[in-house]
């Protein structure tokens, strides 16, 4: 019999799905709430011919994913960053949206998304749950030292803001609603740090460095929650083919389009995971203070550049050094990285 292919465009409490033919014939075509058992239900007659399932990868992926591969359909992720459709269109939908992915699916062009391991994907929130956090204590902390310096004209280290106590609020400020206000924010700061603390302890005990990842922990700046966030955030590093591949995902490359030698524009610069981003850039801020050699590599940077993009740059350095260190399981080499 001839094959069919489904796309699904996936919202937040529906879902439309489409199926096409080899010849681009709709077969089917109808909004679904999200269910498993009605989406299932659906597509239970054309599961003997059904090549794939293409489904847009939306924040709530991991639902209807999950229980089609446990139903032993063949799904595949697309990623809506690198889908391009006809700018001349003058009227799209959902209905439209949901045959253009079997379309793509069906002629072999589909941009494909990594569907992250199920039992992993827990740990790797709670991760994510902990930066958080982690802004947010930063932001509290931040806001208060600007407090004191607007209010007082001094300026307080962030150590010694972390420091403070509610008595030395009560004692730093003369009016009661800026005494409420230090209050309020020292009272959250330390309650962010005792969660930010259990969280980590929770990871530690759920979560074990893959053999491949336990030599992260060489590289100056790069302990064990880094290491965790890297090896959950990568996945499976076989899927970037090159180094650049993988510096790229991690946001550590400029994102700009150049044209005799003249900026005509900057691209997708949200385009890879911004947790990465996060972890190289932290390990870089670590590397500085513990490791000569990169200190030594951002400060020549920073000469030419500015803190910032100096930063950014060793972040890119360690990030490609990762790659390297995880695929070939080697330890860190400062030698060969900074020469």
């Amino acid at each position: 019999m001839e094959r069919v292919y489904a796309g699904i465009d996936l919202h937040s409490s529906n879902n439309f799905i489409g199926i096409i033919d080899e010849r681009d014939k709709r077969l089917f075509g109808k909004k679904l709430p999200n269910d498993t058992e009605t989406v299932l239900k659906t597509l239970e007659p054309f599961r003997e011919n059904l090549v794939g399932i293409a489904i847009e990868s939306t924040y709530n992926w991991y639902w209807i994913v999950d229980d089609l591969m446990e139903e032993k359909f063949k799904v595949r992720l697309a990623n809506p960053s690198a889908i391009r459709q006809y700018e001349g269109l003058k009227h799209t939908d959902d209905k439209w949206d949901a045959f253009w992915l079997a379309h793509m699916l069906r002629l072999g062009i589909l941009p494909v998304g990594y569907i992250y391991p199920k039992e992993e994907r827990p740990v790797r929130d709670l991760l994510r749950r902990r930066l958080f956090f982690v802004r947010q204590r930063t932001a509290l902390i931040l806001s208060l030292q600007g407090m004191i310096t607007r209010n007082l004209g001094i300026r307080f280290s962030g150590n010694k803001v972390k420091s403070l106590t509610e008595h030395d609020a009560e004692e730093m400020f003369g009016h009661r609603c800026l005494v409420a206000s230090a209050v309020s924010s020292i009272t959250i700061t330390r309650s962010l740090l005792v969660e930010i603390r259990g969280i980590e302890r929770e990871i530690v005990s759920h979560a074990k460095l893959r053999p491949e990842f336990e030599f992260l922990q060489t590289i100056p700046g790069i302990g064990k929650i880094l290491a965790l966030t890297i090896m959950l955030e990568a996945g499976d590093i076989g899927r970037f083919s090159k180094v650049g591949n993988y510096s790229s995902y991690c946001r550590c490359v400029k994102s700009e389009r150049i044209s005799n030698e003249k900026l005509k524009g900057r691209g997708n610069t949200k385009n890879g995971n911004k947790y990465l981003s996060w972890a190289y850039v932290e390990a870089a801020n670590f590397a500085i203070r513990h490791s000569p050699e990169a200190r030594k590599f951002w400060q020549r940077k920073m000469a030419k550049t500015n803190r910032i993009v100096a930063t950014k740059a060793l972040a890119n350095k360690l990030a490609r050094a990762s790659y390297y260190i995880i695929r070939d399981r080697v330890p860190f080499d400062s030698e060969r990285l900074f020469g």
